[in-house]
């Protein structure tokens, strides 16, 4: 998955500008990076994409079905089969079976896979479309460990705990 836009972060650097209590713009940029990096560590930990934005899965052919390894799903688009040798093509539409369960892990069966043996599947996943739709403790927690990666450029100090405390009670773990 691509990181998030811009405009879902709006309002996110000023977030972490204020925890710092930063008045100048100079550190913008910077500020911006690491909020993207600590999004990224929210996700890694809690196993779910925080922001929406699209991506594609690619996924070996299984009559099966298979997760995707991305979660919460909002939408699947129509599968592309991925052959050996030759064009990318998309699947027919009673060739494969598509689901998303209610916990949002969404789900993909190929039952007739043609020459393929991979699908690209297409796929819009996140938690809420902008960094105030997100619920707060996961929003403090990136505040957090963004701030703390401002101050600790030398990263000589772990990490506050209160982060991963924030975070736990969106924590998805599978067993596989």
């Amino acid at each position: 998955m691509e990181a998030p836009d811009a405009a879902a972060l709006e309002g996110a650097v000023a977030q972490v500008k204020a925890y710092l209590r930063i008045d100048s713009n100079g550190e913008d940029a910077l500020t911006e990076e690491l909020l993207r990096a600590a999004l990224a560590h929210a996700e890694a930990f809690t196993g779910q994409v925080t922001l929406t934005r699209a991506g594609v899965a690619t996924m070996p052919v299984a009559e099966r079905w298979t997760r995707l390894p991305v979660t919460p799903v909002r939408s699947i688009g129509a599968l592309r089969g991925i052959p050996a040798e030759g064009s990318v093509f998309t699947l027919p539409v009673g060739s494969h079976a598509i689901d998303i369960d209610a916990s949002g892990d969404g789900w993909v069966r190929v039952t007739t896979p043609g020459s393929a043996g991979r699908v690209e599947v297409p796929l819009v996943a996140g938690m809420a479309e902008d960094w105030d739709g997100l619920p707060e403790g996961l929003r403090q927690g990136v505040v957090r460990l963004a701030a703390h990666m401002f101050t600790d450029r030398d990263g000589l100090n772990a990490p506050p705990a209160a982060v991963t405390a924030l975070w736990r009670p969106w924590r998805r773990m599978r067993l596989t």
